[in-house]
C-alpha cells in the first residue's frame, strides 16, 4: 500500500468557458497498480499504432456507444494506459479525456490480460474504497473492463464500463465486450498498416522524383551523342557514297538503324517511366467515337484499314483523356503494324457496364502464341513475331499499356489463336 497527497482536478467542464472546476485535495490510502510485465516493450507496441492523444473518431465512439447501450452502465471508455496516465480514446458518458495512471481501475485491468477485471463494487474493495475515483466525481462504484491485447500478447489498455451504483454483467454482455474489444483492436491494427502504407507510398514518391529525375537527364545525356552518330553516318553516306563500296554502305545503314533504334528505346523508357504524369492530370467526360476518329485519322490517314466501330456513337467516359489515347494509339498501331494480310480489319467493341466501360480492340492479324500472351505485358518482354519492316518491338508499349490500364482502376487481357487474330480487351473505371 502506498500514502498519497493527491490532488485531483474535476473532470467536469463549465460549458460557459469550457475550463475545469476546482481543485480538491484528498488524503488517501490505496493500492496503485503493478506494472505489467514487459512494461517498455507494451509501451513501444501501444506508441507503434499512433493513437495516443489523435482526434475523436466516430467508429471508436460508436463502439462505447454500444457497450454503454448493451451492459447498461452511464459509462463506457476506450482507455489506453501510457507511462503516466490513462488516456481514453473514445470516452461515452464522461467529459474527461484522461486521468493520472495511479487511480486507474484499467492500470489493474490489463495485468490479467486475457480475462475481464469486474468490481461489483469498488467501496468494498480494498484496493479502489478510498480511490479519488470512487468517492468523487464520476464515482466509479461498478467497473468491468476488457483488456486491449493486441497479437503480440501486450495489453495496451481497456474497453470498459462503469457505473456510479453496484452492478454486474451477465454471459451475454460480457461476450458482446469481448466481440467489441475485437473491434477495437482490428481497428488499430488498420491504423498502424495505413500510416505504414502512407510512410512507404511517400517514400516511393520521394524515390519516383529522384528517378524520374535521373531518367530525364540520362535520356538527354544517351540521345545527344545517338543524334550525332546518326547525324555523321547520314553525312558521311552522302558525301563518300562514292568511295565506299556496297559492304560500306550496308555497315554505315546498320550504324544508322541501330543509333535509331536505340533512340526510341531509350524514348519508350523514359515515357513508360513517366506514366504517372498521364494519370495525375486533370480528368474530363470524353467521347469515345470522336476520340477514337481522331486516333484512326492520325495512324491512318489515307484509310488503308478497314475500322468497325460496334457501340453507341454518344458513349462517353469521364477519365484521363491523354491516358485513354495512349492506350487506344498502341493497341491500334500494334493491330496494324503485326498484322499480315493485304487487308487489314479492325473491330472496336466499347460496352457501357456499371461500374465500368470495357473496350475490346480485335484485329485479324496472326494471332499470338499462348506461352506469349500473358509476358507480353512485361517490359522488355515480346513475342516472337516482328512488324511489317521486319524490326522486333522494344517490350515496352504494352507494358506502359497495363501499367496506364491498371492506374485508371482497369485490367486488360488478351484472347488469341494462332491464325485467328488478337483480341485485346481492358476496362477502365467510370
Amino acid at each position: 500500500m502506498l500514502y498519497l497527497k493527491i490532488q485531483i482536478r474535476q473532470i467536469r467542464k463549465r460549458e460557459s468557458d469550457n475550463s475545469f472546476g476546482p481543485v480538491k485535495i484528498n488524503y488517501c490510502k490505496m493500492i496503485i497498480p503493478e506494472l505489467p510485465k514487459d512494461e517498455i516493450k507494451r509501451q513501444e507496441a501501444l506508441k507503434g499504432y499512433s493513437v495516443l492523444d489523435s482526434m475523436a473518431e466516430e467508429e471508436y465512439d460508436n463502439i462505447t456507444f454500444l457497450a454503454s447501450r448493451i451492459c447498461g452502465t452511464p459509462i463506457s471508455l476506450i482507455s489506453l494506459i501510457d507511462d503516466k496516465r490513462q488516456w481514453f480514446k473514445s470516452h461515452h458518458g464522461l467529459d474527461a479525456t484522461e486521468t493520472p495512471k495511479e487511480f486507474a481501475f484499467c492500470a489493474h485491468a490489463i495485468n490479467d490480460k486475457n480475462n475481464i477485471f469486474i468490481i461489483p463494487d469498488s467501496r468494498k474493495d480494498e484496493r479502489f474504497h478510498d480511490n479519488p475515483l470512487v468517492i468523487n466525481e464520476p464515482y466509479v462504484i461498478f467497473y468491468a473492463g476488457i483488456p486491449l491485447t493486441n497479437k503480440e500478447g501486450f495489453p495496451l489498455g481497456t474497453l470498459c464500463v462503469i457505473d456510479n451504483e453496484p452492478n454486474s454483467l451477465d454471459e451475454f454482455q460480457i461476450k458482446a465486450l469481448k466481440a467489441l474489444a475485437n473491434q477495437i483492436i482490428a481497428l488499430f491494427e488498420l491504423r498502424k498498416k495505413t500510416f505504414e502504407l502512407e510512410t512507404k507510398t511517400k517514400e516511393i514518391e520521394a524515390r519516383n522524383v529522384v528517378l524520374k529525375k535521373f531518367a530525364g537527364n540520362a535520356a538527354h545525356d544517351i540521345k545527344s551523342p545517338l543524334a550525332t552518330i546518326v547525324m555523321v553516318a547520314d553525312l558521311f553516306s552522302h558525301q563518300y557514297a562514292d568511295q565506299l563500296d556496297d559492304q560500306g554502305m550496308e555497315l554505315l545503314e546498320m550504324i544508322n538503324k541501330s543509333a535509331l533504334k536505340l533512340t526510341n528505346f531509350i524514348d519508350g523508357i523514359l515515357e513508360y517511366s513517366l506514366n504517372s504524369g498521364h494519370l495525375s492530370g486533370d480528368k474530363k467526360t470524353v467521347n469515345i467515337r470522336e476520340s477514337l476518329n481522331d486516333l484512326i485519322q492520325l495512324i491512318d490517314p489515307i484509310g488503308e484499314v478497314k475500322f468497325a466501330f460496334n457501340f453507341q456513337s454518344e458513349l462517353t467516359i469521364y477519365t484521363n483523356e491523354n491516358a485513354l489515347d495512349q492506350i487506344l494509339l498502341n493497341l491500334l498501331v500494334n493491330a496494324i503494324k503485326y498484322n499480315d494480310k493485304d487487308q487489314i480489319r479492325i473491330s472496336i467493341m466499347v460496352e457501357d457496364l456499371k461500374d465500368y466501360m470495357k473496350f475490346n480492340i480485335t484485329d485479324n492479324g496472326p494471332g499470338i502464341k499462348k506461352e506469349d500472351q500473358q509476358r507480353i505485358f512485361q517490359i522488355f518482354e515480346t513475342a516472337s513475331t516482328t512488324d511489317k519492316s521486319g524490326v522486333t518491338g522494344t517490350g515496352i508499349g504494352l507494358a506502359k499499356v497495363k501499367s496506364m490500364v491498371e492506374g485508371l482502376g482497369g485490367t486488360i487481357s488478351l484472347f488469341s489463336e494462332i491464325g485467328e487474330g488478337a483480341d485485346f480487351g481492358f476496362t477502365l473505371r467510370k
